[in-house]
């Protein structure tokens, strides 16, 4: 369960930082586009996913 929740954060946190790039223009009525400060939001999102899941794994 762990290892999923992880996975899904590592995901949306990808997601954050490529909108808040830029790279990602989805969905083109996004407040997140182009700004930074959701591509640090995500980055630090996806450590916590990251995190998570070598918990887990290490839990096993």
């Amino acid at each position: 369960m762990l290892i999923a929740l992880g996975a899904a954060l590592a995901l949306i946190g990808l997601l954050f930082i490529g909108q808040g790039l830029g790279y990602i223009g989805w969905p083109r009525s996004s407040f997140m586009l182009d700004q930074r400060v959701w591509a640090d939001r995500g980055a630090g999102v996806a450590v916590i996913g990251l995190l998570m899941i070598l918990i887990a794994r290490r839990a096993r």
